[in-house]
C-alpha cells in the first residue's frame, strides 16, 4: 500500500471518528432534552386532569419513593446495552439479594434479636455480594464461553427465579432490621431518602461512564466490538466487568425492595424487566450499544413513575398502562430510527468529499 492510500485512509478514518464523536453527542443532549420535556408535559396532563389526587403530597411522595428500585435497575440495564448487549436477569438478582437478607435477618432475630439488628450492616452486605454473584455467573456466561447476552440472562433469570420459588416455598418472606425499614421511610428535606439514593447511585455511574477508562472502554465495546479488540481493549475483560457492576446494581435494587417494603418474595418486580428495558431505550440508549446517558435514565424513570401514577389518579387499568408502554417505547424508537437516518446523510456527504 502506497502513502497516498495510507493518508486517505487516515483521513476517511478521522472523518469517521469525528462524526461518531458528533453523532454521540447529538443523540446524548437530544434524548435529555427530550425527556426533560416528556417529564413536564406528563406532569402538565395528569395536573391538569385530576390536580387534587395527582397533586396530593401523598401522590408526588409515592412516586419519589417508586422511583428508586426501577432506577436503579434501569440504570444496570443501560449498561448491559452500552456495551451492545442485555441483562434480563437483573430483577431476579434483585429478589435473591432481598430473600437473603429477610432469611438470614429472621434467622438471626429468631436467637437474638437485637444481635440480628446490630448486624444491619453485615445482613446488607451479604445481599449486595448475592448481586455480585449474580452478576459474575451472568460475565462467565457472556464473556468467557461467548454465549449471546439475551439467551445468557434469560437461562439465570430462570435459574435465579427457580432458586428463589424453591428457598421461599414460593411464599412471602416478612423481616427485615428495623434500621432500613426507618431508612426507607425517612426523608431528607421533605424529599424520600430512597430517592437520594437513587440520584447519588446515577451520580456514580455517571462518573464511571463518563470519566473512567473502563467507561470509556464499555462504550467503545458497544460502539464497535471489532475496532475495540483491534485498539487493544479485552473484550472479555469489559464484558466480565460490566456484568459484575450490573449485578452489584441489581443487589443495590435489592436492598432498596426491602426498604421500602419488608417483604421479599420470588415473584416480586415481575413487571420491572419490560419496564426497565422501555426506561432505557426510552432515555436514549442504543440498543446496539454505543451510546447511552445516565441523566436520561433518570428522566425516564420520573416520565414512566409520572404516567403510571397519573393512570391510576384518572382511574385507567394497569393493562391500559402495559398499552401506554408499548406506544411509547415503539413511538420512541420510530422517532429515533427516523432522526439517525437524517443524521447519517450529512456523514456520508463528508466521507465522500474526504475520498
Amino acid at each position: 500500500m502506497n502513502d497516498a492510500q495510507h493518508s486517505m485512509r487516515r483521513v476517511n478514518g478521522s472523518v469517521d471518528a469525528r462524526w461518531k464523536d458528533l453523532l454521540g453527542r447529538v443523540h446524548v443532549d437530544r434524548s435529555a432534552q427530550r425527556m426533560l420535556l416528556l417529564v413536564i408535559v406528563a406532569f402538565a396532563l395528569f395536573t391538569a386532569l385530576n390536580p387534587s389526587v395527582f397533586l396530593s403530597p401523598i401522590n408526588l411522595q409515592n412516586i419519589a419513593l417508586a422511583s428508586p428500585e426501577v432506577g436503579v435497575l434501569a440504570l444496570a440495564m443501560m449498561l448491559a446495552m452500552l456495551t451492545g448487549g442485555i441483562d434480563l436477569s437483573l430483577v431476579s438478582i434483585a429478589n435473591l439479594t432481598a430473600i437473603t437478607m429477610s432469611t438470614l435477618y429472621t434467622a438471626i432475630a429468631t436467637n437474638d434479636p437485637a444481635q440480628a439488628e446490630q448486624m444491619f450492616p453485615v445482613i446488607a452486605l451479604v445481599g449486595v455480594v448475592v448481586g455480585v454473584l449474580g452478576g459474575f455467573v451472568n460475565g462467565i456466561l457472556v464473556a468467557w464461553v461467548g454465549i449471546t447476552p439475551i439467551l445468557a440472562t434469560l437461562g439465570t433469570m430462570q435459574i435465579y427465579n427457580g432458586i428463589a420459588v424453591a428457598w421461599t416455598g414460593g411464599k412471602t418472606l416478612y423481616g427485615a432490621p428495623s434500621a432500613l425499614t426507618a431508612f426507607g421511610q425517612s426523608t431528607v428535606g421533605g424529599v424520600p431518602t430512597l430517592f437520594v439514593v437513587f440520584v447519588v447511585v446515577a451520580l456514580v455511574i455517571g462518573l464511571v461512564v463518563k470519566r473512567t477508562p473502563l467507561g470509556l472502554k464499555v462504550t467503545l465495546q458497544g460502539a464497535n466490538p471489532t475496532a475495540a479488540h483491534f485498539s487493544g481493549i479485552n473484550s472479555s475483560r469489559v464484558l466480565m466487568s460490566t456484568y459484575l457492576v450490573t449485578g452489584l446494581l441489581g443487589g443495590v435494587a435489592g436492598v432498596l425492595f426491602l426498604a421500602r417494603n419488608p417483604t421479599a418474595s420470588a415473584d416480586y418486580g415481575a413487571s420491572y424487566v419490560l419496564l426497565v428495558v422501555v426506561i432505557a431505550v426510552l432515555a436514549g440508549t442504543n440498543p446496539n450499544g454505543g451510546f447511552a446517558t445516565v441523566l436520561g435514565v433518570v428522566l425516564a424513570t420520573l416520565t414512566l413513575q409520572i404516567v403510571q401514577s397519573g393512570f391510576t389518579a384518572v382511574r385507567l387499568s394497569a393493562f391500559e398502562y402495559a398499552i401506554a408502554q408499548g406506544l411509547i417505547l415503539v413511538a420512541v424508537m420510530v422517532f429515533d430510527q427516523v432522526r439517525w437516518r437524517g443524521l447519517r446523510r450529512p456523514r456520508r456527504a463528508v466521507a465522500a468529499t474526504g475520498s
